[in-house]
């Protein structure tokens, strides 16, 4: 046995051959420090803590038709779920993404957005690459970035927009059917305009809100597309105000469409699509104009127009206060 010493270091002890048994051996008796320096283990570097939690904001778009809406399901594929399984392959993290609303299923978005927190410190870019490498086709992270950890897609939202497509050609392209509501029928546009300045302003929306079996557990949910900043009114509460609401008529090669476009301060369940599907009825004369104050004042979703199929609707945009999205290091 060879001892080993330099000024101000731990002694370290170095066993060439021993001619003692091993209940005899001095090495039994050393303590564990000794021990570890016999077998050459460094001890002078400590654990190094793990990296903090940073907030990530997603700007994603996505196809809806092939999923049972954003929220995950048992069993089911959703566009939460899909991004939530991209996570845990690229990073090896698997936060849930809250998404700034949900989405139903066939509902398609042009720049939803989604938050969540991780640990790995992985560039912008790299996630965003790494992320449409192993999502689905139809799902395209637009944009990552690194946000203020008070962050959150649906509570930090301060307003949103919504759009809808109507077909007016009578033969609708099978390449557009999943995308656009046909609608042949005779129609009124400037019904159409005037039955969308209706809906400006504050009011309570409860005839055009859903009335599914589910809608108190939605209520109930802090992940549903009640989709009310929640600095506003509470979850249950169906007073939104809406800042703009319009039709107009787009001309594509495929055909001509007339489309919706609303942006307000939340959106209920379905709100969107049974505005939709009110306004047709007006455009195509099944109700007069003079009946939409009686609607909304009814408080009653039987007093209003059918539900709009939600192949035809778009989560438009998400804006939020600047200060909510940017780093003070940017």
């Amino acid at each position: 046995m060879q001892i080993l010493a330099a000024p101000g270091s731990l002694t370290v002890i170095a066993c060439r051959k021993l001619s003692i048994t091993h209940s005899h051996s001095p090495l039994r008796w050393l303590p564990l420090e000794s021990n570890l320096l016999s077998k050459g283990i460094p001890v002078t570097e400590l654990a190094q803590p793990a990296p903090e939690l940073q907030t990530w904001k997603l700007t994603l778009a996505y196809d809806g038709t092939d999923f049972s809406g954003w929220q995950v399901q048992p069993g089911e594929a959703t566009i939460q779920g899909e991004l939530q399984a991209a996570l845990r392959r690229v990073t090896g993290e698997s936060p849930l993404p809250q998404g700034s609303g949900r989405t139903d299923a066939g509902v398609h978005a042009l720049a939803q957005v989604a938050s969540f927190a991780l640990r790995a410190p992985i560039p912008a870019g790299n996630l965003q690459r790494a992320l449409n490498r192993t999502l689905p086709a139809s799902i395209r992270i637009l944009e990552a970035k690194t946000v203020p950890n008070a962050f959150h897609a649906r509570h930090s939202a301060v307003a949103k927009t919504y759009e809808y497509r109507v077909f007016r050609g009578e033969i609708c392209p099978p390449f557009l059917a999943r995308y656009v509501f046909a609608c042949p029928w005779p129609m009124d546009f400037e019904a159409l305009q005037k039955s969308a300045q209706f809906f400006v302003g504050e009011h309570d929306f409860l005839s055009f809100a859903a009335t599914d079996p589910d809608l108190a557990s939605r209520n109930g949910d802090a992940s549903t597309e009640l989709d009310q900043k929640m600095k506003g009114p509470p979850a249950t509460a169906p007073v939104r105000t809406i800042f703009s609401s319009a039709w107009e008529e787009r001309r594509t090669e495929a055909g001509d469409l007339l489309v919706y476009r609303v942006r307000g301060n939340g959106f209920l369940h379905h709100m969107v699509r049974n505005l939709v599907g009110t306004m047709l009825d007006v455009g195509r004369g099944h109700l007069e104009l003079s009946e939409i104050p009686a609607i909304i004042a009814a408080r009653s979703r039987s007093a209003a127009g059918p539900t709009a199929p939600a192949r035809g609707l778009f989560q438009h945009s998400v804006e939020y206060d600047e200060q909510e999205v940017v780093l003070e290091s940017e």
